[in-house]
């Protein structure tokens, strides 16, 4: 994603010139199933029935459609396969709601640049759908709520990028499924979700966000067989995880990315610990406080063992109720300067971890240390 931030200012750029220049459609003559070809602003709620056919579609390039404060939103009691706003060029949806389809917003191939701006979507079947090819979305200022979920894919048939910033997700069910995309989350808070991450197959980096409430934070499943059913990458920076029922649902209890990267972040009074499966991990800065676990790395359950290995420096485990910092063998992180204190358990339980030293621990009730050595102080 090394080009993203380059790519978000191009957008924003494209837009200020996109909603100044051309003339726009009059909103009064906007009806239900209406095909835009030029800037659009509606000047009322559009109501519209529950059918196959897209309330909107949208196929002119680089056009805004600007709701104007108003409401999209299915008419019926029956969701069926209704569309919302379905999108199949280049430009940017703002400034409304999405009420009550069974997709809200769909983007279709032929569109690869995309733009969502303080858009509420609100009790869609699916609020953002990618249905086909590889494009780059951008979504900024939104919300997301009461969604059975908040953002999805056609399976092996759409890929590309998902940009998240100062966004806001409530009592969806499912927040992002994510499938061949890279996830980048910023400034975003996740409160109330049955579940915020199902990552099946891509890349998920959360920066200076969120995470309190939910029923599960993530669940992120290996799959032993060697199938598509992994996650590449996760990661948390800058970042609150609290409050949260369990971090994993039960039936999938072990987050399973290849690599797992947590800088700097604050895992506090979660119903569970984070039992997390890798190969490499890089752990730093992050405190675990007062969950009812802390920290358990392991390998993952391939079928070709591969070791897990990687850094755990500089962590704080606090007063969780079972051990605060568990290595299950063969795993061999390098553990060095992290801090243990009054948790239930272990301190720190590592027998087969490198130990790079400057470990502390002391008033765990299981004991301080073991694999590796630690001082009071």
């Amino acid at each position: 994603m090394s080009q993203v931030r380059d790519w978000v200012g191009a957008v924003a750029l494209a837009s200020v010139f996109m909603e100044g220049g051309a003339a726009q459609a009059e909103g009064n003559a906007v009806q239900c199933g209406d095909t835009l070809t030029q800037h659009t602003r509606l000047t009322r709620d559009l109501v519209c029935p529950g059918t196959e056919a897209p309330a909107l579609r949208v196929v002119g390039e680089g056009i805004v459609l600007d709701l104007g404060g108003h409401t999209v939103r299915r008419s019926g009691p029956a969701m069926g396969d209704s569309q919302g706003i379905v999108v199949e060029a280049n430009g940017t949806v703002r400034n409304g709601t999405i009420r009550g389809f069974r997709w809200g917003y769909v983007l279709d191939s032929g569109a690869d640049n995309v733009r969502l701006h303080e858009l509420s979507l609100v009790d869609n079947g699916t609020a953002i759908y990618h249905r086909g090819g590889y494009a780059r979305f951008l979504i900024t200022n939104s919300s997301l709520r009461g969604n059975t979920t908040g953002m999805s894919s056609a399976f092996d048939e759409a890929t590309g990028e998902f940009n998240i910033r100062s966004s806001f997700f409530t009592g969806n069910g499912r927040v992002m499924f994510v499938d061949a995309h890279d996830v980048d989350v910023v400034e975003s808070t996740f409160n109330s979700n049955e579940n915020v991450i199902e990552c099946f197959n891509g890349n998920i980096r959360i920066r200076s966000s969120t995470l309190a409430m939910n029923t599960a934070v993530g669940s992120l499943a290996f799959d032993p067989a060697g199938g598509f059913d992994f996650c590449a990458e996760l990661r948390f920076e800058d970042t609150m995880i609290a409050n949260n029922t369990a971090l994993a649902p039960p039936e999938a209890p072990v987050w399973g990315p290849f690599r797992f990267v947590m800088r700097n972040s604050w895992v506090v009074n979660n119903g569970s610990g984070l039992h997390a499966g890798s190969r490499t991990v890089y752990l730093e800065g992050n405190t675990f406080w007062d969950n009812a676990g802390g920290l358990t790395l392991a390998d993952l359950p391939e079928t070709v063992p591969y070791p897990l290995t990687g850094i755990v420096r500089g962590n704080h485990f606090l007063r969780n109720a079972s051990d605060g910092f568990r290595v299950l063998a063969p795993s061999t992180p390098t553990v060095v300067g992290n801090t243990a204190m009054n948790n239930v358990g272990w301190g720190i339980h590592a027998p087969t971890a490198y130990d790079a030293g400057g470990n502390v621990a002391r008033g765990n009730g299981a004991g301080n240390c073991e694999g590796v050595a630690c001082s009071a102080f």
